[in-house]
C-alpha cells in the first residue's frame, strides 16, 4: 500500500495572506544611497550612463541628504570628485577636501543620518588607480604599503570631519588593521569600518567611472581587485578584514556574486552589505527605457533576491525609490 506524504497545500493566496507569510521583506532601512559630490560643479550634472543619478555641487549635498532621511533612509555613502588631481591623491586627505566638507555639511543639517565615506584614492589620483603607482615603461605596479599610509590619512580626515563609518574600497593588503589602529589611536574608536572585503575586478563598474571621473589612465585594476572566478579567495580576504577589525563587510558587485554574499554571511555572521553597482543599475534602466521590462517590478525582485541571499544592507542607486516603494 502506498504511503501518503502530507505536504502543505499551495493555496491561492490573497495579497494580505501573501504578505503575512512572505519570508523576505524589504524596508527602507535595508538601503544605502550613494551620492557623488564634485568640487567642479556649481549645479547638478546628470550622469549619462546612469539615468537618474547626478554629480552634486557641494552646496546641494546637505539638502540631498535631508531628502534621503525624509524618505526613511538611514545612511548615505559619499564619493568625492576634487577640482585637481595629483600622483599622491592629496585631495583625498585634505582637511577641507570635498568629502570632508560634505560630511560637515550633512552632519550640521541631519545629525542622525549615518554618513559613510568611501576611502579610496582613485578619484584623487591623476592616473586613476587606487594606490601609489610605480611605472617602468608599459609596466606598472601599485605600492601597497605607501598606498595604505595615504588611506590611513584619508580615513582619519573623514573621521575628524564627523563620518560615522569609513569604507575602504581599494583592496590593499593590511589597510583595515592599519586604519583601525590609527582611528583608535586618534580617539576615533567609535568610528566604524565598513570594508569592501570581496571586491571583484568586474565588467559592471563602467558607468561608475564616468560618475566618479576615475577611469585608469593605463592598465587595469586586476592586480589588486579579485578574480571573478575565485570564491574561496573571497572568503580568505573577508576573514583577514574581519580579523583586522572590520565592523561590516561588503561584497561587490551583487548579482553575479550572490553565492559570495551567501557564503560570507553564513561563514562570518557579521553584518554583510552587497553593492548593486552602476552597470547592474544601468542594465535595468536601459531595458526599462526600451519597454522590455517593468522597472519597479524588476528592481523589487532584484533587491529581494539580494536580501534573500543574505545581505543585511544593500547599496543601490535606487535607494530613494525603494524607500517609497517599500514603505509600509
Amino acid at each position: 500500500m502506498r504511503k501518503l506524504i502530507h505536504r502543505p497545500r499551495r493555496l491561492r493566496r490573497s495579497a494580505a495572506l501573501r504578505d503575512l507569510v512572505r519570508e523576505t521583506v524589504l524596508t527602507p532601512h535595508d538601503f544605502i544611497l550613494p551620492l557623488f559630490v564634485s568640487e567642479k560643479r556649481t549645479s547638478r550634472q546628470a550622469i549619462t550612463s546612469m539615468p537618474g543619478v547626478e554629480q552634486l555641487p557641494p552646496g546641494d549635498i546637505a539638502e540631498e541628504a535631508a531628502r534621503a532621511e525624509a524618505l526613511g533612509l538611514r545612511a548615505v555613502l559619499l564619493f568625492g570628485i576634487p577640482d585637481e588631481k595629483d600622483d599622491r591623491a592629496s585631495g583625498a586627505y585634505a582637511e577641507n577636501g570635498v568629502v570632508q566638507e560634505a560630511v560637515r555639511a550633512i552632519k550640521a543639517c541631519t545629525p542622525e543620518l549615518v554618513v559613510i565615506t568611501d576611502v579610496c584614492l582613485c578619484e584623487y589620483m591623476n592616473h586613476g588607480h587606487c594606490g601609489v603607482v610605480r611605472r617602468d615603461g608599459e609596466h606598472f605596479h601599485v605600492l601597497n604599503d605607501e598606498s595604505v599610509e595615504l588611506l590611513v590619512e584619508t580615513a582619519l580626515s573623514h573621521a575628524a570631519a564627523g563620518a560615522d563609518l569609513v569604507a575602504p574600497s581599494d583592496m590593499m593588503d593590511g589597510r583595515i588593521g592599519a586604519i583601525r589602529e590609527a582611528l583608535d589611536g586618534a580617539g576615533f574608536d567609535q568610528t566604524g569600518i565598513i570594508s569592501y572585503a570581496a571586491k571583484f575586478a568586474s565588467a559592471f563598474y563602467g558607468p561608475f567611472r564616468e560618475a566618479a571621473e576615475s577611469p585608469p589612465q593605463f592598465g587595469d585594476r586586476r592586480s589588486y581587485q579579485m578574480d571573478p572566478a575565485n570564491a574561496e579567495e573571497a572568503l580568505r580576504e573577508t576573514a583577514l578584514d574581519v580579523a583586522e577589525g572590520a565592523d561590516i563587510v561588503i561584497v561587490k558587485p551583487a548579482l553575479a556574486y550572490l553565492d559570495i554574499v551567501w557564503r560570507v554571511r553564513a561563514r562570518f555572521g557579521l553584518t554583510t552589505a552587497a553593492y548593486h553597482v552602476s552597470g547592474e543599475y544601468a542594465m535595468i534602466k536601459a531595458a526599462a527605457a526600451a519597454g522590455w521590462l517593468d522597472e519597479r517590478a524588476a528592481v523589487l525582485e532584484t533587491m529581494t533576491g539580494i536580501k534573500r541571499a543574505g545581505a543585511d544592507l544593500i547599496i543601490t542607486y535606487w535607494a530613494r525609490e525603494l524607500a517609497e516603494w517599500t514603505r509600509r
